[in-house]
């Protein structure tokens, strides 16, 4: 074995979750970096088609983890990286990307109040960036439908390992994650839940755009690899809501993840425990090193009012997508396309 392909296997680690029961039940997928998984499949899939030749500059529009996975990669493929993000960027994360040799460029904080918000400044200042160089290639991870496609491995392995699955909660951002797991699993489980887990004033699943605290999960802009139809529920947390989840999920499991994966537990928990026939797995992104200024320290959620009010127990059951409800908000989807939720609840409306 060479030192690189050692190094490639390294990498590859990343892309496999722990499987830890937190219930009966339930499931936790934890992983050390789930963005690995598309990042690491879409640029191997580019080398080999010819697309990232030695000097091919990878560039992409990010504030999370999809940008530290490519810049990991980027390390061993031996490629400059150029990552477009925004002035919200938690510092941990910039300072590890700009010590894997990243290039971090963020766009200026007023871009934050125009239509679109930071997302659309991005992909402007990315079209500006890929025309400066000779040649780029842009995973596009919102659009690029290897992202949904590189999760088939999670699915074979959560058959291997569970055999049924009746249920699959998970935080939706670009749609990769959820809408490719779930589709692969209904290749041989066709009646497998999937449950949604959205953040207010994000625009995937019918809310107006508008300030989001809670990273991770949600969007000012509809990513083209979100397939709405996949989804039997949609749930939408608050900030204060995913918190709280995220320390109990710590406290009660030692399990150290980021916020979006406590609001992902949050609604699992819920769900599995109203239903306790089902076995449930619920996706939980990436580990919590990045928050412990934040979620993992009471006096900034003190100083935040995140510790005002207690945790919600349930959800609030909407009949409306469009009206968020209290801290945290359900809805029954029923594997419908966007437009036809949009249109229904516009007859309601009237």
């Amino acid at each position: 074995m060479t030192i690189q392909t050692a190094y490639a296997e390294a990498t590859e680690t990343y892309q496999i979750p722990r499987l830890i029961r937190l219930a009966p039940n339930l499931y936790g997928a934890c992983f050390t970096l789930m963005k690995m998984i598309p990042a690491r499949y879409i640029l191997r899939r580019a080398e080999a088609q010819g697309l990232l030749g030695p000097d091919t500059v990878i560039v992409e529009t990010t504030s999370g983890t999809f940008g530290l996975a490519l810049a990991m990669q980027g390390v061993h493929m031996d490629r400059r990286v150029v990552l477009v993000s925004d002035p919200v960027i938690d510092e941990r994360l910039y300072r590890r990307l700009v010590d894997l040799g990243a290039v971090v460029d963020r766009v200026p904080a007023a871009a934050g109040a125009v239509p679109g918000g930071y997302q659309a400044a991005r992909l402007q200042r990315l079209a500006e960036v890929r025309a400066e160089h000779e040649s780029t290639f842009w995973p596009e991870q919102y659009s690029n439908p290897d992202n949904p496609r590189s999760y088939a491995t999670v699915a074979e392995l959560f058959l291997e390992c569970l055999g049924q699955v009746d249920c699959v909660v998970g935080p939706v951002g670009s749609g990769g994650s959820m809408c490719g797991t779930v589709t692969s699993l209904r290749t041989v489980l066709p009646e497998c839940r999937a449950i949604a887990v959205d953040t207010h004033a994000s625009v995937l699943f019918g809310h107006q755009d508008g300030h989001r605290e809670l990273r991770g999960l949600g969007m000012s802009l509809m990513p083209a690899n979100l397939d709405h139809s996949v989804f039997d529920q949609v749930h939408w947390c608050s900030a204060s809501a995913a918190y709280a989840a995220t320390r109990q999920l710590h406290r009660q499991h030692a399990l150290f993840m980021g916020p979006s994966g406590g609001a992902a537990y949050l609604v699992a928990r819920w769900w599995a425990a109203a239903n306790p026939a089902a076995l449930t797995v619920v996706m939980l992104p990436d580990e919590g090193y990045r928050y412990q200024d934040t979620v993992y320290d009471d006096s900034w959620l003190r100083s935040a009012g995140h510790l005002d009010a207690p945790a919600p127990v349930e959800p609030v059951v909407v009949a409306d997508p469009t009206r968020p409800s209290g801290s945290w908000t359900a809805y029954d989807w029923n594997r419908r396309s966007f437009a036809e939720v949009m249109a229904g609840a516009a007859l309601g409306a009237g």
